[in-house]
């Protein structure tokens, strides 16, 4: 089972993770900008964090047989506080990076006014960069934010928009606007292995995206493949879980025509929490 986690924040993460999830399957990964938990004071905290991004985090993923690319953005959250305007000027440099693969997170927190000037600002900046665009649905009042999300974005193609963070009350609106449907799988929170398999059995695999979403709260870098095996016991094939797991994600970030994969491995066999040595 090869698997792609389009959206873990490694910053969070320790290499005991990288080398759990290479074992697992994980052969690459997309690590879009977040807010770290403490709120950043100025631009140059931001520049710090995108630089790391860029250079330090991909290095130590690829110790591990791990690929990895990122979304930059200012994130809707840290949108609403002053000190952290200026990231919006300092973002046109950073989305010429060859492994920045889209804009992101972009959307909204609290539904201000800042949020949507933030929003709007980024979106037309994806267009001008050629990007697609990862969007954050909020954690409160998440059906009317994502209903929000879809009326700022129907000007764009929805083929190009990955809107995040959904579940059983949001899914349907979005599947209907033609955007991919991203799902993250938690232990607690938001969706499960077997709600998510609940989902694909009503709306099928396409446009679908599976990530582990993991960060510094309680979070599993191993639900992606918690995923294909829920799917796999389900009755999906092989072909569907591949297709959810590895080709969406290629599929939609590799609109950015910077996706570097060609010489990733293929997932092999899991071996449950047995680490995988000799393999950096």
């Amino acid at each position: 089972m090869r698997i792609f986690d389009p959206h873990v924040h490694m910053t969070s993460r320790t290499t005991d993770d990288y080398e759990r999830m290479y074992a697992a399957g994980v052969r690459a990964v997309v690590e879009p900008a977040f807010w770290l938990g403490q709120p950043r004071t100025n631009v140059g905290s931001f520049i710090d964090y995108f630089d790391a991004l860029l250079g330090w985090e991909p290095y130590r993923a690829a110790q591990y047989g791990i690929r990895h690319h990122c979304t930059l953005a200012l994130n809707p959250k840290e949108a609403n506080d002053p000190r952290c305007a200026g990231v919006l000027d300092e973002l046109p440099r950073y989305l010429l990076k060859d492994s920045v693969v889209a804009v992101g997170e972009v959307g909204y927190d609290s539904m201000t006014p800042e949020e949507d000037r933030v929003f709007e600002a980024q979106l037309a900046l994806a267009e001008e960069h050629g990007l697609p665009v990862l969007v954050h649905t909020p954690h409160r009042d998440k059906a009317a934010g994502t209903r929000r999300t879809l009326d700022v974005v129907k000007g764009l193609d929805p083929g190009t928009v990955l809107v995040d963070h959904l579940n059983e009350l949001t899914v349907g609106m979005v599947h209907e606007a033609g955007c991919w449907m991203g799902f993250s799988i938690y232990p607690d929170t938001k969706m499960d292995p077997e709600r998510m398999v609940a989902i694909l059995k009503e709306y099928g695999t396409e446009r679908m995206i599976v990530n582990s979403a993991a960060d510094w709260g309680r979070s599993d870098v191993l639900k992606t493949r918690e995923v294909g095996e829920a799917m796999l016991a389900a009755g999906f094939t092989d072909d569907d879980v591949d297709q959810v797991l590895w080709r969406n994600p290629v599929a939609f970030y590799g609109q950015s025509g910077r996706l570097s994969l060609d010489d990733v491995e293929s997932g092999g066999d899991y071996e449950g929490n047995t680490i995988l040595r000799g393999t950096r």
